[in-house]
């Protein structure tokens, strides 16, 4: 595979057509968690219910360990898993806290401040420059 354009910003997968492609079951699997009947069934039995999709030994074992940055390089779509985070009872705000490595309260104090700041945050063509 080759580089894309946005690869080189630290901490941005970029949710493009090739990775919708690889997580489409990902994705998939993680939108049938909108049912109430679907969330009982995972929660019975997480990884028998994963057998139902075709989701990769890699995908299955992210989604087990709840592994959320796993995930994102895995072809899941943050607005697909947030059905996962629900399904546990975990806020959207604590899901992009540990995908972020913060605690739940200082991520909050950085979004309420603006968000992360762009120093080292840049392209890392940029962060040389800077």
């Amino acid at each position: 595979m080759s580089q894309r354009e946005f690869d080189d910003i630290p901490g941005t997968p970029l949710f493009d057509g090739g990775m919708a492609q690889k997580g489409y079951h990902f994705n998939t699997f993680f939108m049938s968690l909108m049912k109430s009947d679907n969330r009982a069934a995972f929660k019975a039995g997480e990884a028998a219910y994963m057998e139902n999709y075709s989701l990769s030994a890699e995908q299955k074992q992210a989604v087990l360990a709840r592994d959320w940055n796993g995930m994102t390089a895995l072809g899941g779509n943050v607005f697909f898993m947030v059905k996962l985070a629900a399904t546990d009872g975990i806020a959207v705000a604590q899901m992009c806290a540990s995908m972020a490595g913060m605690a739940p309260a200082d991520y909050m104090r950085m979004m309420v401040a603006g968000g992360r700041p762009i120093a080292g945050n840049r392209s890392r063509d940029q962060n040389k420059a800077a």
